[in-house]
């Protein structure tokens, strides 16, 4: 609880931080502040409480979780200052906005009850809508934030009528009264058909087949700072609010198991042969995205024993996802696109950069030493223990097809000539990458140092 205070907190701060001609220290001030709201957020580990009639719970779980995405906002933010130099007036709106974002998300992994649950989403989703079209005179981003509004809408209230009929089914919204009440029988079939809505929209926000529609074009459409956002934060956000709410409101039956496994390797065989596809970086990773939500959902399987693994496997692919956004905003900030041939020679002309998208993109096509293939190997372990070796098997085909479009982005970085002069690197971009694949290469070779959280 402490923890939404303080980034509420700040925030506001931020919002206000024009008015006081704050805007050079705005940045800093914003990450200093983050890192001490993570030292808050880790303080209490190991104290589990809930506040305001079981509204929000604070326990391993939710700490863990808000903790990653503290970090993942820190760099987020980081890169913003010099992505939003072009608009030296409106920062703080941007700033203020990713902060609120943050709210949303730890809200959604904090809730004991159904209403802050629906709130917390509603913040985050309102965030990225506005932010998907903050560049008002471009035609792209004004698509990509009117079919992301719209889109998102719908699912908001697919969901919304899930929560509804739980509630017409339950009489509560809170989660401990849901789940001690589906453990017994009579209840009428509006529960399942409230739980099965919820879910569907669920998928929606993490893009899972065949609710990813959506992704390719928000993506591309976007500004790179704010597809980086969807792209990492966002998902790994509704990834583990969705693992928290089927845990706390029901036990799978044999027939959501297997529809899960359906789903899972229907996302990531359309997620990777659609990125073998592409031309456009973004649209690539947004399909990678997809094919990476389908890994992800194996976690639903194994609901009373996964959580450190998904943990483990979205800190893996959020903080290889922010290093190569930190060098594809640097490679294509002044470009009318994000095409691949954009990244020509870029070994040559920056072999740092070169280096950190190669290992971020190694580290999710699953290739040791990164911890993207510790991530893989644990999920792949988990998925055989319950019993479905054919979603393993096609967990690995899947990994094998992903190397080919990772290496067509690799190519052109090493073997392809450059189409332009090296161009100065601002020092953010170095720091941000440099930090968020040396993360990711530290959780790989101590996998322990993120698994043992939450066992």
């Amino acid at each position: 609880m402490n923890t939404l205070i303080a980034i509420s907190g700040l925030g506001v701060f931020c919002l206000i931080a024009e008015i006081f001609n704050l805007r050079k220290l705005l940045v800093p001030v914003a990450i200093l502040g983050l890192l001490a709201i993570l030292g808050l957020t880790v303080s209490e580990f190991n104290t589990p409480a809930s506040f305001y009639n079981n509204m929000i719970v604070v326990d391993k779980f939710s700490v863990a979780f808000s903790s990653l995405f503290i970090i993942l906002t820190i760099f987020l933010v980081a890169l913003s200052g010099d992505f939003y130099k072009e608009h030296p007036t409106k920062i703080s709106d941007f700033i203020a906005i990713k902060i609120f974002l943050l709210a949303g998300a730890v809200a959604m992994v904090s809730f004991g009850n159904l209403a802050m649950f629906f709130l917390g989403i509603e913040v985050l989703s309102i965030s990225l809508y506005v932010l998907a079209a903050s560049r008002r005179l471009d035609l792209k981003s004004n698509e990509a934030g009117m079919k992301y509004f719209l889109m998102g809408s719908f699912a908001s209230g697919i969901i919304l009528f899930g929560i509804c009929l739980v509630y017409g089914a339950t009489g509560y919204f809170d989660m401990a009264e849901i789940y001690d009440l589906s453990q017994g029988a009579g209840l009428p079939v509006w529960f399942p058909i409230g739980i099965t809505l919820i879910v569907i929209g669920m998928l929606f926000k993490i893009a899972a087949a065949p609710f990813h529609f959506w992704a390719p074009d928000v993506y591309e459409g976007s500004p790179s700072m704010t597809t980086a956002t969807m792209s990492t934060l966002a998902k790994v956000v509704a990834m583990a609010t969705l693992y928290k709410l089927l845990s706390g409101l029901t036990e799978l039956s044999e027939k959501v198991e297997i529809l899960i496994v359906i789903i899972s390797i229907l996302s990531m065989t359309v997620g990777n042969i659609m990125a073998l596809r592409q031309k456009n970086v973004k649209r690539m990773l947004a399909f990678s995205g997809i094919s990476h939500a389908g890994f992800m959902l194996m976690a639903l399987l194994s609901l009373t024993t996964a959580a450190s693994t998904l943990l483990y496997y979205t800190a893996a692919y959020a903080l290889a996802g922010i290093a190569s956004f930190a060098v594809i905003i640097y490679v294509t900030k002044d470009k009318d696109n994000e095409d691949i041939f954009n990244f020509n020679g870029l070994g040559k002309t920056n072999p740092l950069m070169a280096a950190v998208l190669t290992a971020s993109l190694l580290s999710m096509a699953g290739i040791p030493i990164f911890s993207g293939f510790f991530a893989k190997f644990m999920l792949f372990a988990q998925t055989i223990k319950e019993g479905y070796l054919v979603l393993v098997i096609a967990g690995v085909i899947n990994s094998i097809i992903s190397v080919g479009y990772y290496f067509k982005l690799i190519l052109a970085m090493y073997t392809k000539e450059a189409t332009e002069e090296k161009v100065a690197v601002p020092f953010v971009y170095y720091t941000v990458a440099v930090l968020a694949i040396l993360l990711n290469i530290i959780i790989g070779v101590w996998p322990s140092f993120v698994t043992n959280l939450l066992n």
